[in-house]
């Protein structure tokens, strides 16, 4: 990753005590957050940086090799809480920074800012916008980046988890699940155990999609095949009905002339959002969960 390279040195920031916090357990402190980035977009990280003293910080870009492309991209809480820091920091390099203290007394942490959008003391929700990425410092020359991190209540630097799973140190490309607009999954039903999925389709594919078809999956979920009139972009995400649990769900589109592009795993709401554009161009799209499937023709050519 070329942050790698570029700013070795100017992440080795202290870690900072907090306050009034209770304890937290660092096993299941990063359950519920998300990617700090929208919905549907995708990050390199990286925490191979010799300045990242505790070893699990991370640096974010777009890509593995856009230099300052990523300067003003929008970054969002990864979690609801309340912001116990938001200032311009000289002494440890930090610049711009946002910290969040989570209702389990987890903390992240957003460093560089080029913009903070939240006040101290603010209630903030997830996935609800608090900066932009970019290279502040008042000690180090830096290519834009998000610095990131989780912390326990006590200060100390943890494993990221970003929806239920451990990031692949030093390295991964994560896609943002951070769908939900701030909103909480609801949990339970009249029947006790169990949840309705709280995501739509919009939600996933994120602002400007609007649906053009769909298919039901038995009594599974659906898959969706969303267009966006601005950018020329077809979405495609596979919804369970239930919340319960996990299962098997993929998600496909495949536009003509171009490789399918493809999400599957083990998924409790979702699968997707896959995109690509398609301007007056025919697709083939389609999703499974478990053993019940729909693949399309080739259509929606206008």
């Amino acid at each position: 990753m070329r942050i790698k390279t570029l700013i070795a040195g100017a992440c080795g920031l202290a870690v900072l005590p907090l306050t009034g916090v209770g304890t937290a357990d660092a096993a299941t402190a990063a359950s519920t957050l998300q990617l700090p980035f929208p919905c549907g977009e995708t990050w390199a990280g990286s925490s191979k940086s010799s300045a990242h003293t505790a070893g699990y910080e991370i640096d974010f870009n777009g890509s593995a090799n856009d230099g300052n492309a990523d300067l003003g991209r929008t970054v969002v809480a990864a979690g609801a809480g309340t912001v116990v820091m938001s200032e311009y920091r000289k002494t440890d390099g930090l610049g711009n920074v946002v910290k969040i203290r989570h209702s389990d007394g987890t903390v992240t942490l957003y460093g560089h800012l080029n913009a903070r959008s939240v006040s101290n003391g603010a209630t903030v929700r997830q996935g609800q916008k608090i900066g932009t990425v970019g290279k502040s410092s008042a000690k180090y020359n830096l290519i834009a980046h998000l610095h990131y991190e989780q912390r326990t209540s006590s200060g100390s630097i943890v494993p990221a988890k970003f929806n239920g799973a451990t990031f692949a140190y030093p390295n991964q490309k994560v896609t943002s699940r951070n769908c939900g607009g701030g909103a909480q999954p609801q949990t339970g039903n009249n029947n006790g155990g169990g949840s309705s999925n709280p995501y739509s389709a919009t939600q996933v594919c994120g602002s400007g999609f609007k649906q053009i078809d769909s298919q039901n999956l038995g009594s599974a979920g659906k898959v969706v095949l969303l267009y966006s009139a601005a950018t020329g972009q077809n979405c495609v995400t596979t919804l369970r009905n239930s919340g319960s649990g996990k299962a098997s769900v993929q998600a496909y589109l495949q536009v003509e002339g171009k490789a399918r592009k493809k999400d599957a795993g083990s998924y409790q709401y979702y699968a997707g959002p896959v995109k690509d554009t398609a301007r007056k161009t025919c697709v083939k799209w389609g999703g499974a969960i478990g053993s019940a499937k729909y693949d399309s023709p080739l259509e929606h050519c206008d």
